[in-house]
């Protein structure tokens, strides 16, 4: 064979590899409003960077048929490119070969991925579109997925794992994604579930959908398992290369910070007005965020918008820093904490702490949700993981408290007592054990009911409270509130702070790792 016809069989073996299983069924993908793993991979890295590795690899499976039937690549697009100007590590499963199911080949593409993004420091993506183990492979598989799964636990932590569901995701497969960092789902055509709607039909009698049972919307609002529900790829594309701006490309560099031009005028009046007279009326603390970030509403990227929503966490910048943002939603049951909620938040911080980005906390929490569902359900586990989470995290931690903090959510929400580096409130915050109406009434229960007009005596006794506690400079006296400030002035105090806290060290224990109530 001469030197020309070797060329020639490269760049036949290229046009082969680059059509994965065929063009029927790269139509067929297309039908389902799905675009290919090819296609995905064009979407999401810079024009032009995508270096492939292991195009050529194929199974090694010879029972059943399968020695007869071959494809390069064998189902799993791998390799590396950039994400505007930063380098990321990509694997694609491609649904037009063999489902694309997983074989002992593909998962061994896929650990190698893992591997080169840990040894060089940049992030993890997985577009996920595959029909799960390889049947024909048997335990090979399994242990494909296994192998898998020892690399996301390893990588956790080190560098950023992202995982979009972008097709079926069900059994053994659903557990690699959910232990990476944040989650998206596409609508209509993805799903996730350990077991599918004929198990649970077999077992439980429960007639129900691939898509109740386990899409994009039961996912981002009822298990919480996904952060993002999109409404096609193209927008979970955009999604993965936005969150891919607030964080670092691994555990040991710094969130980034972008170049921020001062406009001399940081003061946002609309703060004054934001927060009712009444102390029971809900707003919208997403108002409060649109104020205090840059490009405002357009400035935060939310993170499980749809899920326990009487807490809202997500990205941001202040004055060019990338900062991660947790807030009690006073406008969804009244802004308590409850099981899903401290979870949700818990599992927030403990991503910013692993990758540098400072947290801003803002707190209007009248405490945690009473009644037996919460307490048979874990509010106490679940809220001592939010405490846990606060308590561990070693970036600068500024809180805001803009209404209420009582009992043991003041504790929680990053106060001064577990490690928070500064502390605000505004004027009219109450910092108290309960509500003056409640506190009162247990103080002066005597009082009240011996007076000759109980309804007026406990109104006088919850004033004097009021006066007393339900205000922030009780706690500014004792340094628990570093400065009462007046609410317009607070994205010019927070820039200030974060500025002043971008070179904090703060270091844990030597331990192995802690036991976190899981």
């Amino acid at each position: 064979m001469t030197l020309q016809e070797k060329f020639e069989v490269l760049d036949k073996k290229n046009a082969e590899a680059l059509l994965g299983g065929g063009q029927v069924r790269i139509d067929a993908q297309h039908k389902r409003h799905k675009l290919t793993a090819r296609e995905r991979i064009d979407l999401l890295l810079d024009a032009g960077t995508f270096e492939e590795i292991g195009k050529f690899v194929m199974h090694r499976c010879k029972d059943f048929g399968m020695e007869k039937e071959h494809y390069l690549g064998d189902g799993v697009i791998t390799g590396y490119g950039k994400v505007n100007g930063r380098l990321v590590y990509v694997f694609s499963q491609d649904f037009t070969v063999f489902g694309g199911s997983l074989s002992e080949s593909y998962a061994e593409k896929i650990c190698k991925i893992m591997d080169l993004a840990m040894k060089n420091g940049a992030p993890v993506i997985g577009l996920n579109d595959s029909g799960g183990a390889r049947i024909q492979e048997g335990v090979v598989s399994l242990a494909g997925y296994a192998d898998i799964f020892y690399k996301n636990v390893m990588a956790s932590g080190v560098i950023p794992q992202i995982s979009a569901i972008m097709g079926p995701c069900a059994g053994g497969a659903v557990y690699s994604p959910a232990m990476t960092d944040f989650v998206l789902m596409v609508e209509n055509t993805s799903y996730m579930f350990v077991t599918g709607p004929n198990v649970v039909k077999t077992v439980t009698h429960e007639e129900v959908s691939s898509e109740d049972l386990g899409g994009a919307s039961a996912h981002s609002s009822k298990s919480g398992v996904t952060h993002f529900s999109c409404t096609n790829e193209a927008e979970c594309i955009e999604y993965i290369k936005n969150l891919l701006g607030f964080m670092p490309q691994n555990c040991e560099e710094e969130a980034p910070v972008l170049p921020y031009e001062s406009t001399g005028n940081e003061l946002r009046p609309i703060l004054n007005t934001l927060i009712p007279d009444n102390p029971n009326q809900p707003y919208d603390m997403r108002e409060v965020v649109y104020q205090l970030v840059d490009k405002g509403d357009e400035g935060f990227v939310e993170v499980h918008k749809n899920y326990a929503e009487n807490i809202i966490v997500g990205f941001a910048r202040i004055g060019g820093r990338s900062i991660g943002i947790v807030g009690n939603q006073p406008s969804v049951l009244a802004g308590v904490l409850d099981n899903n909620s401290s979870k949700k938040a818990a599992r927030f911080v403990r991503f910013c702490d692993c990758f540098n980005i400072p947290l801003l906390v803002l707190v209007d929490v009248p405490g945690f949700l009473p009644g037996t569902d919460q307490e048979w359900n874990g509010i106490i586990n679940n809220g001592s993981k939010l405490l846990y989470a606060f308590c561990e995290a070693t970036v600068p931690r500024v809180t805001v408290i803009t209404r209420k903090a009582y009992g043991g959510a003041y504790d929680v929400m990053n106060s001064k007592h577990i490690g928070a580096d500064l502390n605000y409130a505004w004027p009219a915050a109450e910092i108290a054990v309960m509500g003056a109406q409640g506190a009162a009434e247990i103080i002066f229960k005597k009082e009240i009911s011996e007076a000759e007009n109980p309804a007026e005596k406990l109104k006088e006794k919850v004033d004097e409270y009021t006066q007393k506690f339900a205000t922030p400079y009780r706690a500014a006296h004792r340094g628990y509130i570093d400065e009462v400030i007046m609410p317009e002035e607070t994205r010019k105090k927070l820039m200030s702070a974060f500025e002043m806290l971008e070179n904090k060290v703060a270091t844990l224990p030597r331990k192995k790792h802690g036991n976190i109530q899981l």
